[in-house]
């Protein structure tokens, strides 16, 4: 399983935004020069990311994106799965009646652990747990 360049934009994204947090509106060209990343892209993936209730928009001077919510409440599973979708690393891990062979195929076993532990290490991290992380490196800097 690979995680796209939007899945890893958008988390960087929302990590951006997250640092943020307290402050106005965040314009999305100073996110794409921190990030280094085309403004243009950014407006693909915040889009994404609008659709799916994670971030909102503030029109006009001033302006520019905001989380709808409290970092501690966004898990890095519900960021990438909204650019994403499934992080399982095949179909039939996620639903075994897709193929034939579920019922006898060992294979499937190993498949749904590592599709278990995926979700375990992104559904227990919180936009906030990166949040603590980058500030503890900004001061050991």
């Amino acid at each position: 399983m690979k995680i796209s360049t939007k899945g890893r934009y958008a988390l960087r994204l929302m990590l951006d935004l997250a640092l943020q947090e307290g402050e106005s509106p965040v314009p999305l060209r100073d996110v794409a020069q921190r990030q280094d990343i085309s403004d243009k892209y950014l407006e693909q993936i915040v889009t994404q990311l609008g659709r799916a209730g994670l971030v909102r928009s503030v029109r006009g001077a001033g302006g520019g994106y905001l989380l709808t919510r409290p970092a501690g409440e966004y898990t890095v599973g519900e960021i990438l799965r909204a650019l994403e979708g499934s992080l399982t690393p095949v179909t039939c891990a996620e639903d075994p009646s897709c193929c034939c062979r579920s019922e006898d195929c060992v294979t499937m076993e190993i498949w749904s652990q590592i599709a278990a532990a995926v979700s375990s290490v992104v559904d227990h991290t919180t936009l906030q747990d990166l949040v603590d992380r980058a500030r503890a490196k900004q001061t050991t800097c």
